[in-house]
């Protein structure tokens, strides 16, 4: 049975009497050149060649993009996992580092192979969120567009409306005026009336002006025609 990749560790320590390694500052230009390389080996943008229906699902964007574990199995998911392992998270930085470098060539697992499975995760976890980021703004512009119509259409609905209240608040002022006008000449008329019946009673039963009085109960006719001044 193959032993788990936390068996394969082994002492860093160098025996002694071997040359030293080289600084940490010797090797850092000669990694960036190394990094760089690898980075510009892949494909700054890449293809989804599937929908992505769940993008909540880090699996589904990464199988979208086509980025599958190499043979060996060593992806930096996995490598991720090892360095978060009870077995190594507590260890110094060089000593988990040096760890996964053991089980990655016990395995025949190339760290360039990793470095370049980091790169196009990443590249497609970028490339997917500008995606994203253009759909929710493609959606923004379309219902803000949408948004304006609807105003538009509510402005000159309520523009017909006031238009329509102002058409009824005039016809009811052309009536009111027609009618006051009409009262005058009906009060006129009333006082015609009335003044042609106050020469032959003593309690006028003729109504002027408005409202208009109710009727007297009775009235008495004088049984001589009243004298004119």
């Amino acid at each position: 049975m193959s032993k788990k990749w936390y068996n394969l560790f082994i002492s860093v320590d160098k025996p002694t009497g071997e040359p030293a390694e080289t600084s940490p500052q010797d090797q850092a230009p000669n990694a960036a050149q190394a990094i760089a390389d690898i980075a510009a080996s892949i494909a700054p943008q890449p293809a989804f060649k599937v929908p992505v229906s769940t993008p909540s699902s880090f699996a589904e964007i990464y199988d979208a993009a086509e980025i599958h574990a190499p043979p060996h199995g060593f992806t930096i998911m996995k490598v991720a996992e090892m360095l978060r392992s009870e077995h190594i998270r507590s260890l110094p930085k060089d000593v988990k580092r040096s760890s996964v470098l053991v089980a990655l060539e016990a395995a025949g697992a190339p760290l360039q192979d990793v470095i370049q499975d980091a790169i196009k995760r990443d590249r497609a976890l970028d490339t997917f969120e500008r995606v994203q980021e253009k759909s929710v703004n493609d959606l923004e512009a379309s219902k803000t567009k949408e948004n304006q119509e609807i105003q538009s259409e509510m402005d000159r609905i309520a523009a017909e409306h006031r238009a329509r209240m102002q058409a009824n608040t005039d016809a009811v002022a052309r009536e009111k005026e027609r009618f006051f006008a009409w009262r005058l000449k009906k009060q006129e008329e009333e006082q015609k009336i009335a003044d042609a019946v106050s020469y032959f009673v003593t309690e006028n039963p003729i109504t002027t002006g408005s409202p208009a009085a109710a009727p007297a109960a009775s009235s008495t006719t004088d049984s001589q025609p009243r004298k004119e001044d």
